[in-house]
């Protein structure tokens, strides 16, 4: 699977809100961002069923759910003044560069 490699816009600790998929229009918080595969944990959300073998004797086995990995294509950022789902748009200084909420245009 190939991925164009590129500066991701959505960073750890970002507030999100899901597009598509089974938890289409919930918020959550990323809790890990894959920027090689282009995907992004959210806390919570898109939450799949992994089964535990027994590792000793006499335990059980178990049915865990864990968090799995989201496009970051159907994940949109919630801006934290306007708390709104917004597109992120970057500007320049002349030391850095930081991410803008193109809805209300303060600094994410």
């Amino acid at each position: 699977m190939l991925h164009a490699i590129c500066y991701m816009k959505i960073r750890k600790g970002d507030n999100v809100k899901i597009l598509s998929g089974k938890d289409r229009g919930k918020t959550g918080k990323v809790s890990r961002v894959l920027p090689d595969a282009g995907k992004a944990l959210v806390e919570g959300l898109n939450l799949v069923k992994k089964h535990i073998r027994p590792r000793k004797q006499g335990e059980k086995g178990q049915r865990v759910s864990v968090p799995a990995a989201i496009d970051i294509s159907s994940l949109m950022l919630v801006c934290p003044k306007c708390s709104k789902a917004t597109r992120v748009g970057f500007k320049v200084s002349e030391k850095d560069k930081f991410r803008v909420c193109k809805k209300c245009g303060s600094e994410i």
